[in-house]
């Protein structure tokens, strides 16, 4: 006989799983169910959360002093990876307090339809044509603490207030393909093919995060979650924001395991800036999208 999780709910599972394939970019936040401590704070909750992010890219990116606008959409980000995702987001709690961690892995292979040609910095000579291309790998990884400040209950519901404190790292490998076709200054960069390619190298940096965290349980396996935070504060990007809106849904529970649907809209912002002249490398891009994975909970 099947379980009750396959047969009742296998087909959720099913549309869940096959949602935490979409990419991009980012961390969940807080994506694991929100359910309220048992009456015995002695044991640890435990709980992972696959997932992904349909989203949206807008901004500017600058390799090597020669910038780019950015702007790409959700199924010109399906066309265009160039390698398989990767997001997971994992959280221990016990009572008040709890500790979470993310890493996303995105490698995207830009071409020429999300991308333009804007401006080279004053030291650099030349025009560029509009056939350009960014290929982008980042890798982000999150840590940190919550810490429940508040509690209450309503008429709708129980509703938590938790601080944030983390640290978010970023790795990114930018490579910018610039077409010949014009004059273009290109003693600093790399012919391939016929092309000036702009390579980034390897770039690092560590922000620290602070923000805020709603819980609101609405019912029995029903869970809102929305997140606030801020960091970068020039220790790493000059600044960063996010905002979460996630509802998660318990699909089914079997053998001390919680199996429970997340659905949510995420903004993630970053502005980081190094270097100037031909060694400037900067990422301000806005990305934005909505949010699904699967939880499971013990």
């Amino acid at each position: 006989m099947k379980s009750q999780c396959l047969s009742a709910s296998g087909g959720a599972i099913a549309l869940l799983l096959a949602s935490t394939a979409l990419p991009l970019v980012a961390r969940s936040g807080d994506l694991a169910t929100v359910t309220e401590p048992p009456a015995s704070n002695s044991r640890w909750q435990l709980s992972a959360t696959p997932y992904g992010w349909f989203t949206w890219l807008k901004g500017d990116q600058t390799v090597k002093g020669r910038t780019v606008d950015v702007d790409v959409n959700p199924i010109e980000l399906l066309e265009h990876l160039d390698g398989v995702p990767f997001m997971g987001y994992m959280e221990a709690r016990k009572g008040r307090l709890a500790f979470y961690g993310d890493i996303v892995y995105a490698p995207l292979n830009l071409g020429t339809d999300g991308v333009r040609s804007r401006s080279i910095n004053p030291a650099i000579s030349g025009t560029l044509s509009a056939s350009v291309g960014l290929s982008i790998d980042q890798t982000i990884v999150e840590a940190g603490g919550t810490y429940e400040v508040a509690k209450w209950q309503s008429s709708a519901g129980t509703t938590a207030i938790d601080i944030l404190a983390g640290a978010r790292y970023w790795h990114q490998e930018a490579d910018l393909r610039l077409s010949l076709n014009g004059s273009l200054d290109i003693a600093d960069l790399s012919l391939v093919r016929g092309a000036a390619l702009a390579r980034s190298g390897g770039v690092d940096w560590v922000d620290p995060v602070v923000g805020t965290v709603m819980r609101h349980n609405l019912g029995p396996g029903q869970d809102l979650v929305l997140r606030g935070d801020i960091g970068g504060f020039g220790a790493g990007s000059k600044f960063s924001w996010n905002v979460l809106a996630a509802y998660s849904f318990e699909i089914c529970s079997e053998g001390g395991v919680t199996y429970s649907g997340v659905l949510g809209y995420r903004l993630l912002d970053v502005d980081y800036e190094k270097g100037s002249g031909r060694t400037k490398y900067e990422y301000d891009v806005l990305q934005h999208g909505p949010i699904s994975g699967l939880s499971v909970a013990f």
